[in-house]
């Protein structure tokens, strides 16, 4: 095994991933997009921010968009098992010299703001203001019926020294890799998870940190099917940047599309469970065309290159020169 196993007792315990904030020009536009064509749940509206989520979710919401003259990535929010591990999640950064500050959140309890190692921006919390659970209200079912947020993907500079701190220091356990025996067995991706699939937080080498794509489960490849047919007919047939396919890595049948101000959002089902402690990471070599799409079509040039910038944040150029397969 090439991967160092993760630390499955750190000092705080993160339930899974939350909710996601993007700074975006045009909340008209986004609301077109994120709730008339995906079918994402519009919880809350303000002049500058709407709250959506999906249908099964019973938080305030999992997606913030707020009005901004900047398009950017403003935080990765989790969400931890108690408040004592806020408490025990405050003292680890700051004992490692990292910013930690309590914030006040719409709709939400006690609120810890944090920037990892690599000048990511996080958010921790315990509590969120509830709402009702649409999944049997099939009557409100829209677009490609969103069930919930699924994931982040992040460009990262450098992906072992990402996968270190995240899986050591937070508790993220591998479920697959790639790496390249030509390279030292260098490690090009990481996926790894808290909430028991492939995946909560996966690491990509490139230009980083960077936002790759934050994803949305969906029941069926149906679900997928339908929303290309949606999109191609509703003025967003360039905002499809890939797929439909199935990936090697994670099983999943995806689609990935652009926001209007071209964040990535993977539309994700079909993975599998990981919660066993003991489970063996997969491994797949840089050069095998089956990892990216497992009927082996390789992935755009801006898939490796294209990706949302944290907002105050510096990016760092990759420190390994790898080249996947890119379609031509």
């Amino acid at each position: 095994m090439h991967l160092k196993p993760a630390n499955l007792y750190p000092d705080f315990n993160i339930v899974r991933l939350s909710h996601i904030e993007l700074g975006v020009r045009d909340l008209t536009v986004s609301k077109e997009f994120y709730v008339d064509t995906l079918g994402l749940v519009l919880t809350e509206e303000t002049s500058d921010t709407l709250y959506l989520r999906g249908l099964e979710e019973r938080n305030h919401h999992s997606f913030v968009l707020q009005k901004s003259s900047e398009v950017s990535v403003k935080r990765l929010a989790f969400k931890v098992f108690s408040e004592a591990d806020l408490d025990r999640a405050y003292e680890l950064f700051k004992a490692k010299g990292l910013a930690a500050n309590w914030v006040e959140k719409y709709a939400q309890g006690r609120t810890l703001h944090v920037d990892d190692p690599f000048g990511m921006k996080l958010e921790f919390y315990y509590q969120m203001e509830q709402v009702p659970c649409l999944l049997q209200k099939y009557g409100q079912y829209r677009g490609m019926q969103p069930m919930r947020i699924d994931h982040f993907n992040v460009f990262a500079p450098d992906v072992e020294a990402f996968y270190t701190f995240y899986s050591q220091e937070l508790g993220f356990r591998p479920t697959e890799y790639t790496y390249d025996p030509d390279n030292n067995d260098a490690i090009w991706a990481v996926w790894s998870h808290r909430k028991g699939n492939v995946h909560d937080m996966a690491f990509t080498n490139g230009l980083g940190p960077r936002l790759h794509h934050v994803a949305i489960w969906v029941p069926t490849a149906l679900n997928i099917i339908h929303l290309c047919d949606l999109m191609s007919t509703t003025g967003y047939l360039k905002n499809m940047e890939r797929g439909p396919g199935r990936h090697g890595i994670s099983n999943a049948f995806f689609l990935y599309v652009r926001d209007p101000d071209g964040h990535r959002i993977e539309i994700y089902t079909s993975d599998y469970l990981s919660v066993d402690p003991d489970l063996e990471p997969i491994a797949w070599k840089l050069k095998n065309p089956q990892r990216q799409t497992l009927w082996g079509a390789p992935a755009p040039k801006s898939w490796f290159e294209e990706g949302s910038l944290f907002e105050a944040t510096t990016v760092k150029a990759p420190v390994l020169e790898m080249q996947p397969i890119v379609a031509p």
